[in-house]
């Protein structure tokens, strides 16, 4: 397969990396001054804080051209409409691997429904200058699948070679048919989980404020409380019934994790607000066409 990794961040230069040493026809499209170092350093890596820095040499570029197979997507929410404008010209199958709630439909809207996939990658990290410090593996997250699937939760022909694709750079990739619902899931907790962390400075000092966990905590409840559709897990609706003490000391526990400091939450960046802005206005028109919205959510 010939694949194009649209966004250069954390995410997609993990993704590109595992691909090329795979041996696949891959490049990965970045801009400005990410652009201006990948061509001058290549892709510069380190497994978290190690100072071992690993460099690669994938191939970049600057903008989408040609024809892909497929085009893998890592940007922010609230990124996905100029991304969108930039691909409804080219052919191929797209995968949307970021936070996202609206469902496939306004991205089919520009470039085609029929050439949607939805996922969720499960890697994690952290940009420090160029280098991308990288979430170490442990025996859990090697056992947590990245869940990939068409909009309509059909088995394809085409999902099948895309898992096997990742697969064969080491990605534990896995269909699944509920991808909307997984994501719309996700949300609800991310909402509220990069909200209270971008106001706190990072996971460590929001692991500091038990106030704000308990604060996060009933956002979340009331979030999967008022979904459009049943959470995936469905095991989910029972964090409704547990104590608000045991799930804080929980919460607190992961917030001081590597987990978490090489994640996404450790970003400060205007990103961050800008993205999970995006996600609640999605959300909360979900709740709204399903009728199912009991109190309008809150914002950090």
């Amino acid at each position: 397969m010939k694949l194009l990794v649209y966004g250069a961040g954390v995410l997609g230069t993990l993704f590109s990396v595992r691909l090329h040493e795979a041996g696949h026809d891959v490049s990965l499209l970045a801009r400005g001054d990410r652009l201006a170092a990948l061509r001058t350093h290549g892709v510069r890596l380190a497994e978290g804080d190690s100072p071992v820095i690993r460099q690669v040499p994938v191939p970049v570029v600057d903008h989408p051209a040609g024809d892909y197979d497929l085009t893998t997507v890592f940007v922010r929410a609230h990124q996905v409409d100029a991304v969108l404008a930039s691909l409804a010209d080219l052919d191929g199958d797209v995968l949307f691997l970021h936070n996202w709630a609206a469902g496939a439909g306004p991205l089919g809207d520009v470039i085609g429904h029929e050439r949607v996939l939805l996922g969720f990658p499960t890697a994690g990290g952290t940009m420090d200058g160029d280098v991308v410090r990288y979430r170490t593996p442990t025996t859990l997250t090697r056992q947590v699948p990245m869940p990939i699937g068409e909009p309509d939760g059909r088995t394809t022909e085409r999902l099948d070679r895309i898992v096997r694709t990742f697969r064969s750079a080491g990605i534990n990739a896995k269909p699944d048919p509920r991808m909307d619902a997984w994501l719309t899931t996700h949300a609800a907790f991310t909402i509220p989980l990069e909200q209270a962390a971008h106001a706190a400075g990072g996971p460590e000092a929001l692991a500091d404020d038990p106030a704000a966990i308990r604060t996060l905590i009933r956002l979340t409840k009331q979030n999967l409380a008022t979904l459009p559709t049943p959470p995936v897990p469905r095991a989910l609706t029972t964090l409704g019934h547990l104590p608000e003490g045991l799930l804080t000391a929980v919460v607190r526990r992961f917030l001081r994790s590597p987990t978490a400091r090489h994640s996404g939450l450790s970003n400060t960046s205007p990103s961050t607000p800008a993205e999970t802005d995006r996600l609640a206005d999605q959300l909360r028109s979900r709740q709204s066409t399903a009728d199912a919205l009991a109190a309008p959510i809150t914002r950090w």
